[in-house]
């Protein structure tokens, strides 16, 4: 067994055959590794699932600034959830590693087929109207992969895609004043034209130009800009130069032809590529599972929190392993607790509080800001409470200082806010979960 896994004896009991990590997760052999994480084979121990377990550094994540890309995988991942997605379970850590605890694809890399040769024109079909299923619904959720290569993309026991590596991934948050993406990334044999400019560059329309590039490297066996001079392979990729193999399928060439397009606004969009006679040969529904049904528990008529970002509800929540010491930021005082109650519920709670405490209270959709009426040592204290959903039962609850004096917004957290709140917290953040007493 790797000494990665094993120097952790904080979170493991070891038997001579046998490595348990969090009292949960059997780890087995070695994957894969790349700079900053390893992946080992994983069962969850109580259910016999089979799982991948990615082990990241904390430290080397640190020095080599790649903090936010671990946020940004780790909210891309619990936003996207596909039957051609790389699901991920959950998140753990202790002081030195974060684990993701993934979704074991046993079939290896699609990138393996081809190093063969080329593929059959059917499997080729199957794998591409798969990764556009994927890469359709990441962007419908806002989400531009931003690497996609066959490296990046995993077959199944089934022989069915799944995409995976969202660490260079982008969601609209990322996008600067005038809408577009600015970060030069991905791989050079795969990346867009316009990512390599300084000028800006829709995130889903380089993702499309990728796309083409697998489809292209999937019947020919080959990828269409390759030089062992790099300023070569991108002035063939700036001009869009490259050449058919004499047994690329006619029907093949013209959607190629059409996403390998150096101006983005004349490339193929999804639903175009949808619309192709070679895309469209063989039913979808024999190879494209339909995407997973996650209900939203949206009432039209009623308005509904905001989601909460995933990566600061796992860094902020996990119980017994804390990630907000890796990824500190300097937000206002505050606590936060999960709940079973529904927004409405925890919403009117704080309202009563507040009456009941002679606090002035003001509140707009899903957060309510509460003053208190008294002068104190640094005026007077003014706090808010912001509901957030995190899933179709839970939400959680940010209470913060914006005003006033730490020390008495301190107090008064413990003294007044705590016991009044007893009855419709699940956990307080860094305690264990205790029982819910809320019908709502």
């Amino acid at each position: 067994m790797d000494r990665h896994i094993d120097e952790h004896h904080e979170c493991e009991s070891q038997t001579p055959t046998r490595n348990i990590i969090f009292g949960k997760y059997e780890v087995g052999r070695l994957l894969g590794q790349g700079t900053f994480a390893k992946v080992y084979y994983g069962k969850n121990d109580a259910t016999n699932e089979n799982v991948a377990i990615k082990v990241i550094s904390k430290e080397q994540v640190r020095k080599a600034g790649m903090v936010e890309a671990i946020e940004r995988e780790i909210s891309v991942m619990r936003l996207v959830r596909h039957p051609n997605v790389v699901g991920l379970k959950e998140v753990l850590a202790t002081k030195g590693r974060i684990y993701f605890i993934m979704e074991y694809v046993k079939g290896g890399e699609l990138f393996s087929k081809i190093a063969k040769g080329r593929l059959k024109e059917e499997y080729a079909r199957k794998y591409f109207q798969q990764l556009i299923s994927a890469i359709d619904y990441c962007h419908s959720r806002g989400v531009s992969h931003r690497d996609l290569k066959p490296e990046n993309l995993l077959l199944d026991e089934n022989e069915n895609l799944k995409v995976t590596d969202f660490g260079l991934s982008a969601l609209p948050e990322h996008l600067r004043h005038d809408g577009l993406l600015h970060t030069q990334c991905g791989t050079p044999a795969y990346v867009a034209p316009e990512v390599l400019t300084k000028k800006g560059y829709d995130g889903a329309k380089a993702d499309i130009w990728s796309c083409g590039v697998i489809l292209f490297a999937l019947l020919s066996g080959y990828l269409p800009f390759q030089d062992v001079n790099m300023m070569k392979m991108y002035r063939k990729i700036f001009k869009g130069e490259y050449e058919f193999p004499p047994w690329f399928p006619p029907d093949g060439k013209r959607l190629v032809s059409k996403l390998l397009v150096v101006d983005p606004n004349r490339r193929l969009s999804i639903q175009g590529i949808m619309r192709q006679p070679w895309f469209r040969k063989d039913p979808l529904s024999s190879y494209l599972p339909q995407p997973l049904q996650v209900p939203d528990h949206q009432d039209p008529k009623v308005a509904s929190p905001r989601f909460f970002n995933a990566f600061e509800f796992i860094s902020s929540m996990s119980s017994g392993f804390d990630l907000s010491s890796l990824f500190e930021n300097n937000k206002k005082s505050g606590s936060m607790f999960t709940s079973k109650c529904s927004a409405s519920a925890i919403m009117a709670k704080f309202e009563g509080l507040a009456k009941k405490l002679n606090l002035q209270v003001s509140s707009k959709e899903f957060k309510l800001k509460m003053q208190g009426r008294e002068e104190g040592r640094k005026g007077r204290l003014l706090m808010t409470a912001e509901v957030f959903e995190v899933a179709a039962e839970v939400t959680v609850v940010e209470f913060s200082k914006c005003s006033g004096d730490t020390l008495e917004y301190v107090k008064f957290c413990e003294e007044d806010v705590r016991p009044a709140l007893k009855d419709i917290v699940w956990s307080w953040q860094g305690e264990t979960n205790c029982q819910l007493n809320c019908n709502s």
